[in-house]
């Protein structure tokens, strides 16, 4: 109210000094009226002016202009890894980077990929490093918590739904042979550090079991074969590509009971970025009318089964930690 009577007695020196038809000169009322109009047209546009001025937090930002910068860890066949017969852009492949080119295509802006290790994925969404990090990610009462999480994307084939489920490998000689959680009393587990597979370990097996954290797969994976763990935590899917490259593990013949929200992947993107969510939503949306995920999974799992198809190991930097073997 203040600010209005402010514009007001501003309005009627103005007013006292333009020029105005003859027939309103000495008429009180109509300086009156005048004054009341000119005050609220110059109040709307400074607030107008003010508006156009600030951020605007419905219009998405690159964190470099003209590109769209994605965090990857390119450690998770068949969602991302590196085919090493590859170089630069090219050499990262697996479905989230399918979806990854994607998304930059449906915003206009050139792809650049982003490798480190999962959980610095996560931070550098938090720091506005990236734009958003795509690599496998589920939902988790934490991720809700600190991110704008994308709407569901679904990771899986025209016969399984390979991503939506969780399973427990183990060395060969123990395939099958752990049907309820229970038969892991004692034993140590193994799980990617910031994972829903930590999550479902440390909520659905014994507590006694002693659970290991692994910042990459790959050296569970090895860790694993040599003993160091009893057995390993792993998407399903995840779980198969692991087993085409390596003869040595198998499936537990257990599986996690995951809620629907937990079964299938999201993008993360920072909590204040609400313009970046509402587009890629959208992406998500054209992309599932079209039938894409399926054709776009069949593709990853063929890809990884080839022999320059690695998982890569990174560290927080993008430094190549381990190139893991076949």
């Amino acid at each position: 109210m203040r600010i209005f009577f402010m514009f007001k007695q501003f309005a009627g020196i103005f007013i006292q000094n333009m020029r105005i038809p003859q027939i309103y000169k000495g008429d009180t009322t109509m300086k009156k009226i005048l004054c009341v109009i000119l005050a609220a047209a110059m109040i709307f546009a400074f607030a107008a002016c003010g508006k156009q001025s600030g951020d605007d937090k419905d219009v998405f930002t690159p964190v470099s202009a003209g590109k769209f910068t994605v965090a990857i860890s390119p450690d998770f066949a068949p969602m991302e890894f590196v085919d090493i017969s590859k170089s630069g852009q090219d050499q990262y492949v697996g479905f989230d980077v399918t979806l990854a080119k994607f998304l930059a295509e449906e915003l206009g802006l050139e792809l650049v990929i982003k490798p480190m290790d999962f959980g610095a994925c996560q931070a550098a969404v938090q720091s506005k490093s990236v734009d958003c990090a795509i690599s496998g990610f589920s939902v988790t009462e934490d991720r809700k918590a600190n991110f704008n999480l994308s709407d569901f994307y679904y990771a899986e084939d025209e016969e399984d739904a390979n991503e939506t489920q969780q399973s427990i490998i183990v060395t060969k000689d123990k395939e099958g042979q752990f049907k309820k959680a229970e038969d892991f009393a004692g034993l140590k587990i193994g799980a990617q550090a910031a994972s829903l597979q930590l999550n479902l370990v440390t909520s659905q097996l014994p507590s006694d079991v002693e659970v290991k954290q692994y910042t990459d797969l790959g050296t569970a994976v090895i860790a694993l074969v040599e003993g160091k763990i009893d057995a390993l935590a792993v998407a399903h899917g995840n779980g198969e590509s692991i087993m085409v490259n390596n003869d040595k593990v198998a499936f537990s013949g257990f599986d996690f009971e995951v809620s629907e929200e937990e079964s299938n992947n999201v993008v993360l993107i920072n909590k204040e970025n609400n313009a970046l969510l509402d587009l890629i939503n959208a992406a998500l949306a054209k992309a599932l009318d079209a039938g894409y995920y399926p054709k776009w999974y069949t593709a990853a799992k063929v890809l990884a089964g080839t022999d320059t198809a690695h998982d890569v190991v990174y560290d927080e930097e993008g430094n190549v930690v381990e190139i893991l073997d076949k």
